[in-house]
């Protein structure tokens, strides 16, 4: 019998769906409790940071940041493509304008040349990606940085757990901001967390965590029933039937999906800044204290590609000097990604991270990008894959499901013409 796997839930486990599970069934304090503080307490542990504030999701966070650090109305905010919408929409939502930079296409990250030139007087920060979970190079970003006089926030969504240098992602910039969303190194189904050693910075946002909703109870429940429902409908036996009736009956849920209908026009819901939950932070407890076991299985199985890779003659992931990714998934360039798809849908779910420049947006042109001005990046949507990491792949999974599509790994081949 095939196994079929499942790209989301794959870090929980069955004693976590339990707990969350009990949870749900016994307990009141699924909004508020002191399990938020400790999570909080312990995430800045693992990071490296002194401070650890969370969210409902990283983009609260990162909205939150921007507006700690004075950037509004006129200001410029280099990132990079690919990215997600709701990365350009906190610059937005700030006052501030997204500009645009391409990204290199040996491991997906931004091009700090191309930011180069498109740093003017109005750029007041840079938001670093590190793609994939494949840091950036520090060195070269800060240097850039600290020659502009610029604010440095890096995108850590990929990269919780993630090395240069031997110091953790996530404390070499003015701050960060992770997300613990379903398909992340960790979940909470949703959540988000900033991280810095600014004092100012740390109680700035403090601040406004306490302007943020507190999740009523219902939707403090829904977020727990969903990590308890992903958990056994993801499950690789049962996925190939689940991911149907979950697509079939999409926004009629009950579950909270991760982007609004708003946020992919770039628009702002009334509701968006919000907490994390107490029930949502108990989960995120217990997967970080499982975080090095995780991240030790991701590398074994990105090892595992990079070595089908070398088999077929083709070059892995260029990665920088003294780095360690996180792999929250193994990038993959295919000559055909739809073809690449329809081969493995019998074994299980390719990822398909990025989709378009900014991943889920209706059109890239509600996040002001302009089609054409970073070529790599565009290409990039049309032909990348994404290869699974996460604990419930084995070995001889990887092995197995490199094989499907094998015939259809491709080099990348950069455009150099840029707006």
């Amino acid at each position: 019998m095939k196994r079929h796997f499942a790209l989301l839930g794959g870090t929980t486990s069955f004693t976590d769906a339990i707990v969350a599970l009990y949870k749900l069934i016994f307990s009141f304090t699924l909004s508020e409790g002191t399990s938020l503080t400790k999570y909080e307490n312990e995430f800045a542990r693992k990071v490296g940071t002194r401070y650890a504030i969370s969210f409902s999701a990283g983009r609260v966070g990162l909205y939150g940041l921007l507006k700690a650090f004075g950037i509004g109305d006129g200001d410029e905010v280099i990132l990079q493509v690919p990215s997600h919408i709701v990365v350009p929409n906190a610059i937005k939502y700030a006052g501030a304008v997204p500009i645009y930079v391409d990204c290199n296409l040996n491991n997906y990250n931004i091009d700090l040349d191309f930011a180069r030139s498109k740093i003017t007087k109005n750029t007041k920060a840079i938001i670093i990606q590190h793609t994939f979970g494949i840091p950036v190079d520090i060195t070269e970003a800060l240097e850039l940085a600290n020659e502009y006089g610029l604010i440095v926030i890096e995108d850590c969504v990929h990269a919780l757990g993630a090395k240069y240098k031997d110091k953790n992602i996530g404390t070499f910039g003015h701050a960060a901001f992770f997300s613990t969303e379903e398909t992340k190194i960790i979940s909470t189904t949703m959540g988000g967390m900033i991280t810095t050693d600014n004092l100012d910075i740390a109680e700035k946002m403090k601040d406004f965590q306490k302007k943020c909703s507190i999740p009523d109870f219902w939707l403090s429940y829904r977020y727990l029933l969903k990590f308890v429902l992903y958990y056994f409908l993801l499950h690789p036996i049962v996925h190939k039937y689940t991911r149907y009736i979950y697509e079939f009956f999409g926004s009629r849920l009950p579950l909270p999906r991760p982007t609004s209908a708003e946020e992919l026009v770039g628009k702002m819901p009334e509701d968006i800044n919000q907490r994390l939950s107490n029930g949502q932070a108990l989960i995120g407890l217990r997967q970080l204290r499982k975080l090095e076991n995780n991240l030790n299985h991701r590398r074994k199985i990105a090892a595992v590609y990079d070595r089908e890779l070398k088999s077929i003659g083709l070059m892995e992931l260029k990665y920088p000097q003294d780095s360690e990714p996180s792999y929250v998934r193994y990038p993959l360039w295919v000559s055909n990604k739809d073809m690449a798809v329809e081969k493995y849908k019998s074994y299980g779910v390719l990822g398909t991270w990025f989709t378009s420049v900014l991943e889920e947006a209706v059109s890239p042109s509600y996040g002001d990008y302009i089609m054409g001005s970073c070529p790599n990046a565009e290409l990039a949507a049309k032909h990348l894959i994404n290869l699974p990491t996460h604990p419930k792949v084995k070995v001889n999974d990887a092995e197995k499901l490199f094989k499907v599509i094998s015939n259809l790994v491709s080099v990348p081949v950069s455009k150099d013409k840029r707006v």
